[in-house]
Protein backbone atom coordinates (compact mmCIF):
# COMPACT_ATOMS: atom_id res chain seq x y z
CA UNK A 1 0.00 0.00 0.00
CA UNK A 2 1.55 3.21 -1.13
CA UNK A 3 1.45 5.80 2.05
CA UNK A 4 0.89 9.50 0.38
CA UNK A 5 2.66 11.81 3.14
CA UNK A 6 1.35 15.34 4.54
CA UNK A 7 3.49 18.36 3.84
CA UNK A 8 4.50 17.95 7.12
CA UNK A 9 5.61 14.99 6.97
CA UNK A 10 7.65 15.59 3.74
CA UNK A 11 9.58 18.31 5.82
CA UNK A 12 10.23 15.43 7.88
CA UNK A 13 11.36 13.32 5.91
CA UNK A 14 13.17 16.06 4.48
CA UNK A 15 15.18 16.88 7.40
CA UNK A 16 16.18 13.16 7.45
CA UNK A 17 17.46 13.40 4.00
CA UNK A 18 19.53 16.50 4.99
CA UNK A 19 21.46 14.78 7.75
CA UNK A 20 22.05 11.88 5.53
CA UNK A 21 23.06 14.15 3.13
CA UNK A 22 25.78 15.63 5.50
CA UNK A 23 26.70 12.23 6.76
CA UNK A 24 27.93 11.35 3.13
CA UNK A 25 29.74 14.73 3.24
CA UNK A 26 31.76 13.95 6.22
CA UNK A 27 32.63 10.16 4.90
CA UNK A 28 33.65 11.94 1.45
CA UNK A 29 36.47 13.57 3.69
CA UNK A 30 37.77 10.53 4.61
CA UNK A 31 37.77 8.71 1.21
CA UNK A 32 41.97 7.73 0.39
CA UNK A 33 44.06 4.84 0.28
CA UNK A 34 45.14 2.92 3.05
CA UNK A 35 41.66 4.19 4.94
CA UNK A 36 39.51 0.91 6.32
CA UNK A 37 35.38 0.88 5.14
CA UNK A 38 34.99 -0.08 9.05
CA UNK A 39 36.34 3.73 9.49
CA UNK A 40 33.95 4.87 7.16
CA UNK A 41 31.37 3.31 9.03
CA UNK A 42 32.73 4.75 12.27
CA UNK A 43 32.80 8.17 10.90
CA UNK A 44 28.96 7.78 9.88
CA UNK A 45 27.69 6.46 12.75
CA UNK A 46 29.42 9.14 14.87
CA UNK A 47 28.36 11.90 12.67
CA UNK A 48 24.70 11.00 13.21
CA UNK A 49 24.58 10.30 16.74
CA UNK A 50 25.79 13.88 17.40
CA UNK A 51 23.42 15.40 15.10
CA UNK A 52 20.71 13.53 17.05
CA UNK A 53 19.52 10.94 14.45
CA UNK A 54 20.00 7.03 13.95
CA UNK A 55 21.54 5.16 11.86
CA UNK A 56 18.70 3.39 10.50
CA UNK A 57 20.67 0.46 9.13
CA UNK A 58 22.39 -0.70 12.39
CA UNK A 59 20.88 -3.68 13.31
CA UNK A 60 18.77 -3.58 10.80
CA UNK A 61 17.50 -7.61 9.79
CA UNK A 62 20.94 -8.02 11.57
CA UNK A 63 22.99 -5.68 9.39
CA UNK A 64 25.99 -5.01 11.14
CA UNK A 65 27.26 -1.60 9.77
CA UNK A 66 25.86 2.49 9.39
CA UNK A 67 26.98 2.48 5.93
CA UNK A 68 26.50 -0.39 3.43
CA UNK A 69 30.03 -0.42 1.36
CA UNK A 70 30.00 -1.57 -2.26
CA UNK A 71 33.94 -1.62 -3.61
CA UNK A 72 34.13 -2.47 -7.33
CA UNK A 73 32.24 -5.59 -7.93
CA UNK A 74 30.11 -4.51 -4.66
CA UNK A 75 26.68 -3.90 -5.83
CA UNK A 76 24.84 -3.18 -2.46
CA UNK A 77 24.51 -4.30 0.94
CA UNK A 78 28.34 -4.94 1.49
CA UNK A 79 29.44 -5.00 5.29
CA UNK A 80 31.84 -2.43 6.40
CA UNK A 81 35.24 -4.40 7.26
CA UNK A 82 39.14 -3.98 7.72
CA UNK A 83 39.40 -3.59 4.05
CA UNK A 84 42.14 -1.10 3.35
CA UNK A 85 40.64 1.42 0.50
CA UNK A 86 43.39 0.87 -2.55
CA UNK A 87 44.53 3.51 -5.48
CA UNK A 88 42.16 2.61 -8.03
CA UNK A 89 39.15 1.48 -6.10
CA UNK A 90 35.74 2.85 -6.19
CA UNK A 91 33.26 2.45 -3.27
CA UNK A 92 29.40 3.11 -2.42
CA UNK A 93 28.35 4.33 0.78
CA UNK A 94 24.67 3.90 0.82
CA UNK A 95 22.88 5.49 3.93
CA UNK A 96 19.61 5.52 5.67
CA UNK A 97 19.41 8.23 8.55
CA UNK A 98 16.31 7.94 10.89
CA UNK A 99 15.39 11.63 12.27
CA UNK A 100 12.37 11.96 14.82
CA UNK A 101 10.97 8.82 12.91
CA UNK A 102 11.27 9.32 9.46
CA UNK A 103 13.50 7.85 7.23
CA UNK A 104 16.30 9.42 4.12
CA UNK A 105 18.26 7.26 2.24
CA UNK A 106 21.12 8.35 -0.48
CA UNK A 107 24.41 6.47 -1.99
CA UNK A 108 27.14 7.90 -3.85
CA UNK A 109 30.16 5.90 -5.15
CA UNK A 110 33.24 7.33 -4.72
CA UNK A 111 36.58 7.23 -6.48
CA UNK A 112 39.38 6.40 -4.73
CA UNK A 113 42.82 8.04 -5.95
CA UNK A 114 43.24 7.49 -9.88
CA UNK A 115 40.44 5.75 -10.82
CA UNK A 116 40.51 3.83 -14.66
CA UNK A 117 38.56 6.59 -16.96
CA UNK A 118 36.54 3.72 -18.23
CA UNK A 119 35.46 3.18 -14.61
CA UNK A 120 35.01 6.53 -13.93
CA UNK A 121 32.70 6.66 -17.57
CA UNK A 122 30.65 4.13 -15.68
CA UNK A 123 30.28 6.39 -12.52
CA UNK A 124 29.28 9.16 -14.64
CA UNK A 125 26.62 7.47 -16.58
CA UNK A 126 24.98 6.12 -13.37
CA UNK A 127 24.81 9.09 -11.64
CA UNK A 128 23.62 11.07 -14.66
CA UNK A 129 20.77 8.04 -14.62
CA UNK A 130 19.51 8.63 -11.70
CA UNK A 131 18.84 12.42 -12.64
CA UNK A 132 17.06 11.12 -15.92
CA UNK A 133 14.92 9.36 -13.60
CA UNK A 134 14.32 12.32 -11.62
CA UNK A 135 13.16 14.35 -14.54
CA UNK A 136 10.57 11.50 -15.94
CA UNK A 137 9.03 11.67 -11.91
CA UNK A 138 5.79 13.81 -13.09
CA UNK A 139 2.21 13.59 -11.04
CA UNK A 140 0.24 11.31 -13.53
CA UNK A 141 3.01 9.39 -14.86
CA UNK A 142 4.02 5.76 -13.39
CA UNK A 143 6.88 4.38 -11.79
CA UNK A 144 7.92 2.88 -14.87
CA UNK A 145 8.16 5.86 -16.97
CA UNK A 146 10.92 6.14 -14.26
CA UNK A 147 12.40 3.13 -14.66
CA UNK A 148 12.80 3.21 -18.46
CA UNK A 149 14.78 6.52 -18.46
CA UNK A 150 17.03 4.68 -16.04
CA UNK A 151 17.51 1.77 -18.45
CA UNK A 152 17.75 3.71 -21.73
CA UNK A 153 19.97 5.84 -20.80
CA UNK A 154 22.41 3.26 -19.40
CA UNK A 155 21.94 0.76 -22.16
CA UNK A 156 22.14 3.25 -24.97
CA UNK A 157 25.47 3.16 -23.46
CA UNK A 158 26.64 0.12 -23.27
CA UNK A 159 26.24 -0.96 -19.61
CA UNK A 160 23.92 -3.14 -17.72
CA UNK A 161 21.19 -2.25 -15.35
CA UNK A 162 20.52 -4.37 -12.53
CA UNK A 163 17.30 -6.08 -12.17
CA UNK A 164 17.19 -7.70 -9.08
CA UNK A 165 17.77 -4.57 -6.37
CA UNK A 166 15.14 -1.85 -7.08
CA UNK A 167 14.87 1.68 -5.21
CA UNK A 168 11.07 1.82 -3.04
CA UNK A 169 9.24 4.29 -1.57
CA UNK A 170 10.37 5.70 1.98
CA UNK A 171 8.95 7.76 4.79
CA UNK A 172 8.36 6.24 8.38
CA UNK A 173 9.99 2.87 7.01
CA UNK A 174 13.13 2.61 5.39
CA UNK A 175 11.20 0.08 2.53
CA UNK A 176 8.02 1.26 1.94
CA UNK A 177 5.62 0.92 -1.55
CA UNK A 178 5.90 1.11 -4.23
CA UNK A 179 8.92 -0.62 -5.24
CA UNK A 180 11.40 1.51 -8.06
CA UNK A 181 13.25 -0.72 -10.59
CA UNK A 182 15.79 0.72 -12.78
CA UNK A 183 14.08 -1.14 -15.27
CA UNK A 184 11.03 -1.41 -17.39
CA UNK A 185 8.58 -0.07 -19.83
CA UNK A 186 6.68 3.51 -19.86
CA UNK A 187 3.62 3.79 -18.30
CA UNK A 188 3.22 1.04 -16.50
CA UNK A 189 3.69 0.41 -12.74
CA UNK A 190 1.88 2.89 -9.74
CA UNK A 191 0.96 6.19 -10.48
CA UNK A 192 2.46 9.08 -9.42
CA UNK A 193 1.00 11.18 -7.06
CA UNK A 194 1.80 14.41 -4.77
CA UNK A 195 2.64 13.15 -1.57
CA UNK A 196 4.59 10.04 -2.39
CA UNK A 197 8.39 10.12 -1.13
CA UNK A 198 9.86 7.40 -3.08
CA UNK A 199 13.82 6.15 -3.78
CA UNK A 200 15.69 6.34 -7.45
CA UNK A 201 18.82 4.34 -7.20
CA UNK A 202 20.50 3.07 -10.27
CA UNK A 203 22.86 -0.07 -10.04
CA UNK A 204 24.85 -0.30 -12.88
CA UNK A 205 27.40 -2.69 -14.38
CA UNK A 206 30.46 -2.44 -16.45
CA UNK A 207 29.75 -6.13 -17.27
CA UNK A 208 26.91 -8.73 -17.11
CA UNK A 209 23.54 -7.58 -15.42
CA UNK A 210 23.76 -10.48 -13.68
CA UNK A 211 24.64 -10.78 -9.57
CA UNK A 212 25.42 -13.41 -6.88
CA UNK A 213 25.06 -13.21 -2.99
CA UNK A 214 27.89 -13.70 -0.85
CA UNK A 215 27.49 -16.20 1.74
CA UNK A 216 26.96 -13.86 4.77
CA UNK A 217 23.34 -13.17 2.84
CA UNK A 218 23.77 -9.99 2.36
CA UNK A 219 26.34 -9.08 0.10
CA UNK A 220 25.38 -8.81 -3.79
CA UNK A 221 28.20 -8.55 -6.10
CA UNK A 222 28.41 -8.69 -10.18
CA UNK A 223 28.60 -12.56 -11.26
CA UNK A 224 31.42 -11.63 -13.45
CA UNK A 225 32.65 -9.74 -10.95
CA UNK A 226 33.53 -6.44 -13.32
CA UNK A 227 32.94 -3.15 -11.59
CA UNK A 228 29.72 -1.81 -10.48
CA UNK A 229 28.02 2.07 -9.69
CA UNK A 230 25.53 3.09 -7.13
CA UNK A 231 23.67 6.18 -6.67
CA UNK A 232 20.50 7.42 -5.31
CA UNK A 233 18.59 10.25 -3.97
CA UNK A 234 14.90 10.50 -2.37
CA UNK A 235 12.83 12.31 -3.80
CA UNK A 236 9.08 13.52 -3.01
CA UNK A 237 6.48 14.71 -5.51
CA UNK A 238 5.43 17.97 -4.39
CA UNK A 239 3.27 20.52 -6.71
CA UNK A 240 3.51 17.53 -9.52
CA UNK A 241 7.23 17.59 -9.78
CA UNK A 242 9.79 15.64 -8.19
CA UNK A 243 11.12 17.68 -5.32
CA UNK A 244 15.11 15.97 -4.82
CA UNK A 245 15.31 16.18 -0.52
CA UNK A 246 18.81 14.71 -0.46
CA UNK A 247 21.69 16.55 -1.56
CA UNK A 248 25.32 15.85 -2.89
CA UNK A 249 26.42 19.39 -2.30
CA UNK A 250 28.22 18.62 0.79
CA UNK A 251 30.65 15.73 -1.14
CA UNK A 252 30.97 18.22 -3.97
CA UNK A 253 32.44 20.75 -1.70
CA UNK A 254 34.61 17.80 -0.53
CA UNK A 255 35.86 16.44 -3.63
CA UNK A 256 35.61 19.70 -5.55
CA UNK A 257 37.44 19.03 -8.99
CA UNK A 258 37.57 15.79 -8.35
CA UNK A 259 33.54 15.44 -7.97
CA UNK A 260 32.54 12.78 -10.69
Amino acid sequence: MIYLKTPEEIRLVKAACELTSRTLGEVARWIAPGVTTRKLDTIAREFILDNGGKPACLGYQGFPGTLCIEVNDVVVHGFPSNYALREGDIVGTDLVVELDGFMGDSCYTFAVGDVDPKVLDLCRTAKESLYEGIKAAKVGRRIGDISNAVQTYCEHRGYSVVREMTGHGIGRNMHEDPEVPNYGRRGIGAVLRNGMCICIEPMINMGSRNITIDADGWTCRTRDHKPTAHYEHTIAMVDDEPQVLTTFDYISEVLQDRFI
